[in-house]
């Protein structure tokens, strides 16, 4: 999943995105990561333990990749502003090991894989699965995040698996960070209203990386849209109420980064995969 959910762009961000389609193992430059004043070989010893050292929070990617794959993780940010300082200093491996070790960033604490249930309102959200499913998993996701679009193929698996008992329900949360994501979001709840969510949903995560207004217009022709009265529903004050509202129930229940999962109400902090989610599925379903 995505760590952070920054509110607000800074101009250094257009150049990051650049970076990210470069591969995290070869490249010479990452995102917020100021190499200045290092030599070749300072530099070298830079990059040698950003790529090998995990970035602590929580996205299972190395330090390096996470610089690149999700620029606003203040994670990476700032422990590579470490390494760098550390080496700027005349820090050798060891000395850059012990000063990274030293920030607390670098021991947060781990969360219970489920946390304790709060409540979340669904009414009027879109949702796949039976209505009377016995388990609810309700998803706070943005159309431009990378971990969310694996959700997507995740979280289907576990529909299928548990077709009768198993019912999602979408919620927006679109980050700041992702230019185009409130743009997103909007969109599928215009078009919502004329029943057509899941297929834009599918569309727009199918075109994740492409989301500007006029190719989600054309989106919305492919999808059977009326593409007229999705046009303007999306550029209502009422859309923009809706996503707001969203978002303020995400922040009600703690979400600060996308995909957020609840589990009838319960935070899920684990792997989306069906194998990690099964036993607690099954054991919600025989709690009910």
């Amino acid at each position: 999943m995505s760590s952070s959910s920054v509110r607000g762009l800074s101009l250094c961000l257009l150049a990051a995105g650049l970076l990210v389609g470069q591969d995290w193992q070869t490249s010479q430059e990452l995102p917020a990561v100021d190499f200045t004043g290092l030599s070749a070989a300072q530099k070298a010893l830079a990059l040698m333990l950003l790529r090998t050292d995990a970035c602590p929070c929580g996205c299972t990617m190395k330090m390096a990749e996470c610089r690149m794959k999700d620029t606003g993780c203040s994670y990476s940010k700032s422990l590579a502003a470490i390494v760098v300082a550390s080496i700027r200093k005349g820090g050798n491996e060891a000395a850059v090991m012990a000063a990274l070790d030293a920030s607390p960033l670098m021991h947060r604490a781990t969360p219970k894989l489920l946390e304790d249930p709060v409540a979340i309102p669904v009414t009027g959200d879109p949702v796949l699965g039976p209505a009377d499913a016995r388990v609810t998993v309700v998803e706070f996701s943005d159309f431009q995040c990378p971990y969310c679009a694996v959700a997507v193929v995740k979280l289907n698996a576990v529909l299928k698996a548990y077709p009768n008992d198993v019912k999602l329900v979408f919620k927006q949360y679109p980050l700041e960070m992702h230019s185009q994501a409130a743009l997103a979001a909007e969109a599928a709840l215009a078009a919502q209203r004329q029943g057509k969510f899941w297929q834009l949903h599918d569309a727009m995560y199918a075109n994740r990386t492409h989301l500007t207004r006029q190719n989600i217009l054309a989106l919305a022709g492919t999808i059977g849209l009326d593409v007229k009265r999705f046009e303007q529903d999306w550029d209502s004050p009422a859309i923009k109420q809706a996503l707001a509202k969203e978002q303020q129930e995400g922040d009600a229940v703690g979400v600060n980064g996308t995909p957020t999962i609840f589990i009838d109400g319960q935070r899920y902090n684990g792997d989306l995969a069906l194998d990690a989610l099964r036993p607690i599925i099954d054991k919600e379903i025989k709690r009910k």
